[in-house]
């Protein structure tokens, strides 16, 4: 049987049957697909419930944040050495050698804050290079010194066009005295 002699059939029935059984007719079609598309979906969302790992049959419990006084020994662990301040500004050096920096010569100044008895080191650096460069620097020498902060960082270009890039770079280190 072809297409056309198909729908003729089916007109003639809707016409028979009326208009009020051919809206039951779609809507029981509609929800058939429905209930198909549901139970689809239901096992889709099975499979994907299967999929996750496994719950832990018991609940790990979080460690009690540190009290006041393992925050302040934790503290004091993280500081450098003062005996070590020069070895850490020879450590600067290095670090702008391998990010092709050029370091002039830098301002030291230490400090020592008798509430905390903590010593600082200040360290001034001029530099000049690429501005990438200059981040790198910045990055890897606070990532080998825990202890020390980046406190300031000025830029100066000569021109826009111009790749190099002269900044001031101010570092804190937080030493401790040798125990």
């Amino acid at each position: 049987m072809n297409a056309n002699a198909t729908l003729l059939r089916l007109q003639l029935l809707a016409r028979r049957a009326g208009p009020a059984a051919c809206v039951a007719a779609a809507l029981l079609l509609a929800g058939a697909a429905a209930i198909a598309w549901a139970l689809v979906s239901r096992e889709a969302q099975q499979a994907a419930a299967a999929a996750l790992p496994a719950a832990p049959a018991q609940l790990v419990e979080a460690p009690p944040p540190p009290n006041a006084n393992e925050n302040l020994a934790a503290f004091y662990q993280t500081l450098g050495e003062k005996r070590y301040a020069e070895q850490q500004v020879k450590i600067l050096f290095g670090i702008a050698a391998k990010t092709n920096l050029s370091l002039d010569q830098g301002e030291y100044k230490f400090g020592y804050d008798k509430a905390s008895r903590v010593s600082t080191y200040q360290i001034t650096l001029p530099v000049r290079g690429p501005y990438a460069n200059i981040w790198q620097f910045n990055l890897q020498a606070l990532a080998a010194m825990p202890f020390a902060a980046l406190d300031e960082v000025n830029f100066r270009r000569e021109t826009i066009t111009d790749p190099v890039v002269e900044a001031r770079l101010r570092f804190t280190l937080y030493l401790k005295e040798q125990p």
